[in-house]
């Protein structure tokens, strides 16, 4: 907390991303020790009673053992708090591979961790590239035995990596995998509160962030209004360098990797035959407009995309794609609605703007998500909800909360007899005795 300014700065040098948001980031990993601070008194345990006399049972919560930890980099702060904090507060210890994208946020948590008095050896901070170089070797230490518990976060393809070597090895991941996000917008929404979430849900970060907005539903009652509204709003928007103008809305892609695949979905969303309404290029020094701020030379600065008439059978609006890229599908009513958020095997955010409660229940209730926004977007979770998702977004763990408390220990049941002797559940209990009276003469009523 005392050194949030200089943080964000480092977090919006690293990733790209604008002071607003980077500072927003260092507040949530504040806003995570705040509350396990005091989740550290309930980590609770039970009593129970035994079917036998002179026994009692109860139950504790111990440690899993040493964790390794693979965090991404559009929350290079966050994320690794989210995980750390419990793993640590419940008796683990940690291994964590930063993102080679963000190392100096990485070492500067490591070095608040040491400023904290954490004793040497509890969390152990190793850099290397991703998963054909240095973290092919992390990775290989599920299989030698190095770790109890695994937690990652990144893509499905490699979250698919990581659940098979622990399912051998018998240990439990968490897995906080890739996003398609829904967003569903009916017509007696406010439009408003629509537009704003969709903007900043699909564009906030470069649209880097797994809770990103990836497929705006919208009834057909009210498409026409909201795609005009939608493209002006973001005509609007400033773009470019956030270090030396930090108003913008977003700044470039974060690496290469990330470039590349942005750029690939291009020529995907043309061979689905969707229409590319705005973007499909680089912003350079020779394209770029008056909101295109600062210096853009050095960095993969990207136009927003925005793709219509894109359905369920398209790969554009199957696959997830992270970068400044948002599609428009048209739907004739609630069910269809519903069956096209359901329509990927992803399973991580959702939302839908209405005002009709009817509509409200049966999509909380039929959506295929770990987390779901009633007239809200899909990003901005808070620390003391549970994070994750389902399907192809993760394995069903959760992080955040009280709830990260069951990924980073496991149950032990205690039975303490003092009988001096031995007794012996099931065998020695005599479930078929009963008190003898006279019977009832029903008969007689």
């Amino acid at each position: 907390a005392a050194n949030k300014e200089k943080l964000a700065k480092v977090i919006t040098r690293e990733t790209g991303k604008p002071p607003r948001e980077a500072l927003g980031e260092v507040q949530e990993a504040i806003d995570i020790c705040d509350f396990f601070q005091g989740e550290g008194r309930r980590i609770h345990g039970q009593t129970i009673h035994s079917e036998l006399p002179n026994r009692s049972l109860s139950t504790q919560r111990r440690p899993a053992g040493v964790c390794g930890v693979i965090t991404p980099s559009i929350f290079p702060l966050a994320v690794p708090v989210m995980k750390i904090l419990p793993a640590i507060l419940c008796g683990n210890t940690v291994v964590w591979k930063p993102s080679s994208h963000t190392p100096s946020v990485a070492y500067l948590l490591g070095r608040a961790m040491m400023d904290a008095g954490l004793p040497g050896g509890v969390v152990n901070i190793v850099n290397g590239k991703g998963h054909g170089a240095f973290g092919k070797h992390f990775l290989a230490g599920i299989d030698k035995g190095f770790f109890q518990k695994f937690s990652f976060t990144g893509s499905t393809a490699l979250g698919r990596i990581v659940g098979e070597r622990c399912g051998r090895n018998l240990i439990l991941p968490n897995l906080e995998l890739g996003a398609k996000n829904p967003l569903v917008v009916m017509p007696d929404c406010d439009l408003d509160q629509a537009l704003e979430g969709a903007l900043f849900g699909a564009f906030s970060s470069a649209g880097q962030r797994c809770t990103s907005v990836a497929n705006i539903i919208v009834h057909r009652d009210v498409m026409g209004a909201f795609r005009d509204r939608f493209l002006e709003a973001l005509r609007q928007i400033a773009m470019g360098d956030p270090v030396t103008n930090p108003e913008v809305f977003f700044g470039p892609m974060i690496g290469p990797r990330l470039t590349h695949a942005f750029e690939e979905h291009w020529e995907m969303g043309r061979k689905d035959g969707a229409r590319l309404l705005t973007g499909g290029q680089r912003w350079t020094q020779e394209n770029r407009t008056e909101r295109v701020l600062g210096e853009i030379s050095k960095g993969a600065y990207m136009q927003p995309c925005v793709w219509d008439d894109v359905t369920p059978a398209m790969e554009l609006f199957q696959q997830e794609i992270l970068g400044p890229t948002v599609n428009l599908s048209t739907v004739d009513s609630f069910e269809q609605a519903l069956e096209y958020a359901n329509g990927t095997p992803y399973g991580l955010c959702s939302a839908i703007y209405t005002q009709n409660r009817h509509w409200i229940d049966l999509f909380t209730r039929e959506i295929k998500a770990g987390m779901t926004s009633i007239n809200n977007s899909t990003v901005g979770s808070e620390v003391h909800q549970p994070f994750g998702g389902t399907g192809w977004s993760g394995n069903g763990t959760r992080e955040g909360g009280a709830w990260a408390l069951d990924a980073y220990t496991h149950w032990q049941a205690i039975n303490d007899d003092t009988s001096s002797r031995l007794q012996l559940a099931q065998i020695e209990t005599d479930y078929s005795k009963r008190a003898q009276y006279d019977i009832t003469k029903w008969d007689l009523l």
